[in-house]
């Protein structure tokens, strides 16, 4: 059987597709893509937090947007035709984008992983938990097992096999199938 050129590349662009379609539908995939909408949401929420709450806290301690803090390092940092002359170090973005992350942080912490956490230990303790009773039930069962093994040896008295680990054959002799001895008759 031969192939040609022609069913090679629609083979490779089957198997390319099937891949990307079978990555797409991965489970993390779209937990990725919710976690970054969400992600997205949480973070114009935090940043009205910041706009609103914490910057006019700042601005009761000095200028009303805490973006606007700045210093300059060179120069006379002068605002000419909307240009600032000199070098100038805008700290208050800076203060507010790590007052950003530090509210995102602590949000997604004790709202989410400390939870999840708690959980997962719950869950962790409630396997090994039952996991112990599964094992138990296993040995209580495997010595009521042997305890009726030991029952029915006593039953049957010591003559027959009782502690030499052979069994009775068909022909009723313990020996024969034991010994490894056939007759050929």
């Amino acid at each position: 059987m031969t192939r040609t050129k022609g069913t090679l590349v629609a083979e490779k662009k089957e198997s390319l597709l099937g891949g990307f379609k079978a990555f797409l539908m991965r489970g993390n995939v779209i937990d990725l893509a919710v976690a970054v909408v969400i992600g997205a949401a949480f973070t114009n929420i935090v940043n009205s937090v910041v706009k609103g709450l914490i910057n006019p806290v700042v601005g009761a301690f000095g200028t009303k947007d805490l973006e606007s803090y700045s210093s300059c390092i060179k120069g006379t940092c002068v605002v000419v035709n909307g240009e600032v002359q000199g070098v100038q170090l805008q700290w208050g973005l800076v203060l507010s984008a790590v007052l950003s992350f530090l509210i995102t942080a602590g949000v997604v912490y004790f709202l989410m992983v400390l939870p999840m956490a708690k959980v997962l230990a719950k869950r962790a303790a409630h396997d090994k938990a039952k996991e112990g009773i599964a094992e138990t039930m296993e040995i209580s069962e495997l010595e009521v097992l042997k305890e009726i093994r030991d029952h029915l040896v006593a039953q049957r008295g010591p003559s027959v096999g009782a502690g030499t680990g052979t069994t009775p054959s068909a022909n009723g002799s313990g020996s024969g199938a034991a010994s490894g001895t056939h007759s050929t008759s």
